[in-house]
């Protein structure tokens, strides 16, 4: 067998973070019991958990309180050899083996890998750690991987929020602060004199981090390679963590607005005023509810705000939209039904309706339902109970009922197309969604919510809009109501190329009105530019010619600024300068 020395654990996360335990021949027991080793206290931790035993082939992880959980690499395991850089995770505590095994010619490492999942596992520790101690011993551990498949002799790594955050970063950490904005041109650095290498991190196609490390001149063939694969894994995990952070905070946010029972409806127009007030009047009362407007308007959105301030919030909310199966399966969909009541079905499936028990059934473009099945519904509003489709026992309801629809269902009655005793029972008490067209000064507030939303959710920095797409977003007529006007921002948020959104973003129809006022929509946008082919110019002008400095001075992505060039009609002119 190999001799393996330096055989450690280390704590990666937790109130011991950067703990090194040494391990020698006898147990290191892990658990909650002041005789362990490893001491945790984790909920849910037994007294004697795991233990990391040597045998006559090498470390192995046991468990020593079956059922209790130990995970290696992120896989569940009862019994497990362990290698150099295995991630090991107990409880609520991340740890890593550390053990350099030495034949009498040469190093033996982990495969491949498992070291690009140990890399990966630590980035993405990395990217959350808060504790000084914890950032240097997982930069540690990091460039220690590294050096498995690379004959380094050290290096570093920066993590930040673009050029200016990374440049401020190595300038403390003593690394030459240029470097970053050349990673950011270039992409790779080396610096031969130095011996010196180093690779960006890229995270949502933002500059995100920096790996540099010393390598011999005469070593370096497989290091761009090597580093510029390890840069991916990096990405990838800071990706990670930010989507997690992100949801996080977006649940803390939901969560707060239930708190404070908030409608979610945003405008203060004379419109969307009286229409919380009667959310909230009508929330407490159990009664049925119809809610007419037209598409696009947000009338699941008010469902939802009525059964959030309802006593039935700690229930499911289950929305149907009635138009978008067929008659049969939606009677399956809305009722359920018992094992071979028809062909395909092989096991009972319980419906909607009894899924929602003691919440609140949404039931989406109503005027879709079929005749058949409004009968059939009918029995469900009078008398609170339903028989699954091929079942022989009635079954009682406790659910709130809530429906919408864009259509004119007193029309319908008289065509002959709606049970007239069904909209009766629906039309108890009705609630109107304005049009965006009747309620403009809320088309502002809203198309700043949903930029905010949409900036978010693709990382981008773009924090408002331009005058002039102020203009055109007011003045058109939104004939798709809200959610036209989302996927409107929606686009423009992953088009745009400067922090503010810009006419050219906005969809054609959008920028297709006629008349503002006395302003014409044209010369805006000829004005605007005009002032973005002369700061592209300007920046090309500097930078003699570079298109990756140039896109550095106007802080974009190279890639966007050449979509930029060809859009402003450039690309002559450039070559020209």
């Amino acid at each position: 067998m190999p001799e393996t020395v330096g055989v450690e654990i280390v704590v990666l996360s937790g109130p011991l973070t950067g703990n090194r335990y040494s391990l020698a021949d006898n147990d290191f027991v892990i658990g909650a019991s002041a005789s362990c080793s490893l001491q945790l206290s984790d909920p849910g931790i037994a007294h004697h958990h795991c233990a990391i035993r040597r045998a006559r082939s090498g470390w192995h992880l046991i468990e020593l309180s079956p059922g209790r959980g130990a995970f290696v690499n992120g896989l569940r395991t009862a019994s497990q050899e362990l290698h150099d850089g295995d991630q090991i995770e107990i409880g609520q505590t991340d740890l890593v083996f550390r053990a350099r095994q030495l034949n009498a010619t040469e190093t033996s490492t982990p495969p491949p890998l498992l070291r690009a999942c140990s890399i990966l596992i630590l980035f993405r520790a990395l990217a959350s750690a808060s504790q000084e101690a914890a950032i240097a011993v997982l930069e540690e551990q990091i460039i220690s991987l590294i050096g498995d498949l690379l004959p380094i002799r050290g290096g570093m790594i920066l993590l930040g929020d673009g050029e200016a955050s990374l440049g401020k970063e190595a300038r403390r950490r003593g690394m030459d602060g240029d470097m970053i904005r050349k990673l950011a041109c270039e992409g790779l650095v080396s610096e031969a004199e130095q011996m010196l290498m180093a690779v960006p991190v890229y995270a949502r196609q933002q500059l995100a981090g920096a790996i540099q490390v010393s390598i011999g001149r005469y070593e370096a063939g497989r290091a761009p390679e090597v580093l510029s694969a390890v840069s991916v894994l990096a990405g990838a995990a800071i990706e990670n963590v930010r989507e997690v952070e992100a949801l996080r905070n977006q649940n803390t946010l939901l969560s707060e607005q239930i708190h404070r029972g908030e409608s979610g409806l945003i405008g203060e127009s004379a419109a969307m005023r009286s229409l919380r007030g009667a959310i909230e009047r009508l929330a407490p009362r159990d009664t049925t509810v119809l809610i007419l407007g037209e598409s696009g308007t947000g009338k699941e959105l008010v469902a939802r705000a009525l059964h959030r301030q309802s006593a039935r919030a700690a229930g499911p909310f289950v929305a149907v939209n009635c138009a978008a199966l067929t008659e049969h399966l939606l009677e399956s969909e809305l009722f359920g039904h018992e094992k071979g009541a028809f062909t395909g079905a092989v096991a009972q499936k319980k419906g909607k309706l009894e899924l929602a028990q003691g919440g609140t059934v949404f039931l989406d473009e109503i005027g879709e339902l079929a005749l058949s099945l409004q009968a059939k519904f009918l029995r469900v509003l009078q008398e609170h109970e339903f028989d699954r489709v091929g079942g022989t026992r009635t079954l009682r309801l406790d659910v709130r009922l809530i429906a919408a629809t864009n259509r004119d269902l007193a029309g319908e009655v008289r065509k002959g197309m709606f049970r007239e005793d069904l909209f009766h029972r629906l039309n108890v008490v009705a609630l109107h969604t304005a049009p965006l067209r009747e309620r403009s000064e809320d088309i502002l507030p809203l198309a700043r919510h949903f930029l905010q939303l949409a900036s978010a959710r693709h990382r981008r920095a773009i924090s408002d809009f331009s005058p002039e797409a102020e203009v055109l977003l007011h003045f058109y007529q939104w004939p798709g109501n809200v959610r036209e006007l989302e996927n409107a921002v929606e686009r423009a948020a992953v088009l745009g190329s400067f922090e503010t959104v810009l006419p050219e973003d906005l969809p054609d129809a959008v920028r297709g009105v006629a008349e503002i006022g006395e302003v014409s929509a044209a010369p805006l946008e000829r004005c605007v530019g005009e002032a973005k082919r002369e700061t592209v110019m300007r920046a090309w002008r500097e930078a003699a010619g570079d298109y990756k400095t140039a896109a550095a001075i106007l802080e974009m992505h190279p890639n966007s600024l050449l979509r930029l060039i060809r859009k402003l009609g450039l690309r002559e002119i450039l070559r020209a300068i």
